[in-house]
């Protein structure tokens, strides 16, 4: 069981490596290094206003220089599993942002994008009869923390793994 353990850490601590090489590439424009990261076929969910895409638009090339002066600088990193969550603040604009990305083999497989909204990330049981059967408490895993900086209300959102 320990040595379970161990493995799961050791993909965990990986896997955010990952995530924070591809903070790093965007802040110094690495378009190489970048792509390398990401799979080609990225599948993208986004939560949020429209005109808050950033990441999308600078990853696509779509990104105008208004777009390019939005940094993502992550104030936290957490892990669960192949799940790398990342949360930041923009205290320019008093945006919040969660990017839950997905890392499969050392590459970037799917991000959901969360903008001004609070995220609980919590993990279901894999036995859906006994979901169905008795309604569980599904335990909180990670909980944004940031919101609150944006100084108004915002959506909440719960994430199951």
């Amino acid at each position: 069981m320990m040595e379970n353990s161990l493995e799961e850490t050791l993909e965990e601590t990986r896997n955010k490596g990952v995530v924070l090489a591809l903070y790093e590439a965007l802040s110094s424009r690495d378009v190489d290094k970048v792509q390398k990261l990401l799979a080609s076929d990225l599948e993208w969910w986004f939560h949020g206003p429209p005109s808050h895409q950033f990441l999308m638009r600078i990853l696509t090339g779509t990104a105008n220089s208004h777009h390019h002066l939005f940094q993502f600088i992550p104030q936290s990193i957490d892990a669960f599993g192949s799940t790398v969550l990342v949360e930041g603040f923009d205290p320019t604009r008093s945006i919040t942002w969660v990017h839950a990305w997905t890392v499969t083999d050392e590459i970037i497989t799917q991000v959901r994008e969360y903008f001004n909204t609070s995220l609980t990330v919590t993990r279901l049981d894999n036995n859906i009869s006994s979901i169905a059967a008795a309604p569980r408490h599904c335990p909180s895993l990670w909980e944004s923390s940031l919101p609150s900086r944006v100084g108004k209300s915002v959506p909440g959102l719960v994430l199951a793994l």
